[in-house]
């Protein structure tokens, strides 16, 4: 699978931009020793073209003896079968459960030669189900690998975020191939004081062999599948020595598309808070030595770094709204961008001119994105008032994170499942709100994203202000009522969600008011002006900038030239 012609690129860009749900998403991952305050953070943005963003929301429930649980695809929504259900599960909220237990996605896809493999059990499933049963990460780790060896996994290659208060893991997987039940996989905990990503391309290289998964044993920072590396080996695929095995090498190797669309996002974000990322540029631009042995990619992106500085929630909400800019990849700088410097690419990923292929770039924000989120875990606090899933619909760039409490027991109906589909607009879907603000935006965007701008950090600099505050409100009921806690945090969640909504509703009628055909009123002390008979004083109306206007000549030749009068 290492190409180095073009049909590498195609390949990557098929995998991407054919899977339904979760095809091109991105995972960032800070420690308790990398953050600011001590808290644990994982994000996600759920990137795809038909997915409908929403907050999912799973009650804690008792189940009778025997019981049991439809998998439901989450791409597709095609039924794969019934598994036994547990006795007692957890409240889920988004990603994250009542113990502020998060998990988030990236879907890679790896040899062809394991894709389809016999099991029930979708990615999405793993995800769900584990948050339902797991009080921490190892746990959540041993449910999903006791899930797919029983009854088998029915997805393609796959890398998880999953963290609880104290550890952050990153686990990755494949199937086995055509009629193969059970799973190929590693975990590894993040080394506190780390920070780590994925972004659609396995991860993992090397990796210390155990001999046994020892789930509760805290000194162990490492769990595989016995068979991860036999199984290469019976297949022809690696003959050396266990030390020198890869995971994503032999699995998932990583060809231009990788790099380029995938582990420039990785880049993007260890760019960001170490300053010695500059060294693995080309690498992340599809540049890929081979100069290892085995063939193996030689100067990969590390697994995990430290960071320059300690890392905030308001600084991985930033990252997750990255278009590269700052680097020589930004997205809003080439012309492509259009006279707006729109940091936006549609699709597809690749295109032809005169026989040769070029490529747009993939970054983080990308305006596909169904939900995003940044999951908090506190481990001074009761686990109902530690956990904060930051979340937000359509693209983290134009959105803004709200805060949802991992305790709550209901969540803002503008953000429930249900509430709308990816084939009916409504005024009430949080959804429908923030695409529509996006998508006016994009006509415009230099110009318009200041207006976003300040709505945006106004809402979220209120939300971040006022979380100390509100955590300890309730922890001091937490301390006399824990109901009373819980249905404080419920009711302010869903109020903060609501708000949120308004705003933006707001956001968007302003707008569409101030920059109606092109043109943008003037505005003195807040308001619109006007001559005083209500009618608008004449607004500004920018024309193209000069760069867009020489191609535009350049284009037409003497087709749009103005004429001279001749002279009598």
């Amino acid at each position: 699978m290492r190409l180095k012609k073009i049909i590498a690129v195609i390949t990557v860009v098929l995998i991407i931009d054919s899977l339904q749900i979760a095809e091109a998403c991105t995972n960032f991952m800070v420690t308790k020793g990398a953050s600011t305050d001590g808290s644990t953070m994982i994000s996600y943005s759920a990137d795809s073209h038909v997915l409908y963003g929403e907050l999912y929301y799973k009650p804690a429930t008792d189940y009778p003896e025997n019981a049991m649980m439809k998998i439901i695809e989450w791409d597709s929504g095609k039924p794969l079968g019934e598994i036994k259900q547990v006795r007692h599960t957890y409240a889920v909220v988004g990603n994250m459960n009542e113990h502020q237990v998060a998990i988030g996605e990236t879907t890679y896809g790896g040899r062809e030669e394991l894709s389809g493999p016999s099991g029930i059990i979708d990615y999405g499933s793993l995800m769900w189900i584990a948050l339902q049963r797991a009080k921490s990460a190892r746990e959540a780790i041993k449910v999903m690998a006791e899930l797919f060896n029983e009854y088998g996994y029915a997805s393609s290659g796959e890398s998880f975020s999953v963290s609880d208060p104290d550890e952050v893991w990153i686990m990755e997987m494949i199937g086995k191939g055509k009629g193969e039940k059970g799973a190929l996989w590693v975990a590894m905990m993040v080394p506190d004081g780390y920070v780590c990503a994925h972004a659609n391309h396995a991860r993992i290289t090397t990796f210390p062999f155990q001999k046994k998964n020892d789930w509760f044993n805290k000194k162990q920072v490492v769990f595989h599948s016995p068979d991860v590396i036999s199984f290469a080996k019976s297949k022809g695929w690696y003959s050396g020595p266990d030390k020198d095995f890869s995971f994503s090498d032999v699995y998932a190797p990583v060809d231009f598309g990788g790099a380029r669309f995938c582990e420039m996002r990785v880049w993007a974000f260890f760019n960001a808070v170490n300053s010695e990322m500059a060294k693995y540029k080309d690498y992340a631009g599809g540049i890929i030595k081979h100069e290892s042995p085995y063939g193996f990619a030689s100067n990969r992106l590390p697994l995990w770094i430290k960071p320059d500085r300690k890392i905030s929630n308001h600084d991985v909400m930033a990252f997750m709204r990255d278009y590269l800019q700052g680097t020589e990849f930004d997205m809003s700088k080439d012309f492509g961008a259009g006279p707006w410097d729109l940091p936006y690419r549609w699709r597809p990923l690749t295109f032809k001119v005169d026989g040769e292929t070029y490529c747009n770039e993939r970054a983080t924000a990308t305006q596909q994105t169904g939900f995003v989120f940044v999951a908090q875990a506190r481990n001074w606090l009761p686990d109902p008032i530690g956990g904060v899933f930051w979340f937000g619909v359509d693209d983290a760039n134009l959105g803004v994170f709200t805060p949802m409490y991992c305790g709550i027991k209901s969540v803002p109906k503008a953000y429930a499942e249900g509430n709308g589909s990816m084939l009916e607009f409504t005024w009430e879907s949080a959804f429908w709100v923030f695409n529509w603000v996006a998508n006016f935006t994009y006509s415009r965007y230099n110009y318009m994203v200041t207006d976003v701008r300040k709505m945006q950090q106004e809402l979220e600099n209120n939300y971040l202000s006022n979380l100390g505050i509100i955590d300890e409100q309730a922890r001091i009921l937490y301390e006399s009522d824990k109901e009373q806690a819980i249905t404080f945090l419920t009711d302010y969640s869903v109020k903060m969600g609501e708000y949120t909504v308004k705003k933006w509703t707001e956001l968007g009628q302003y707008l569409m008011v101030k920059y109606i055909d092109g043109n943008i009123k003037k505005e003195k002390d807040g308001k619109f002006q006007e001559n005083g008979y209500g009618i608008p004083v004449s607004p500004d109306q920018p024309g193209y900038p000069e760069k867009y206007l020489r191609k535009i000549a350049e284009d037409t030749g003497s087709k749009l030239k103005v004429l001279e009068e001749p002279k009598h």
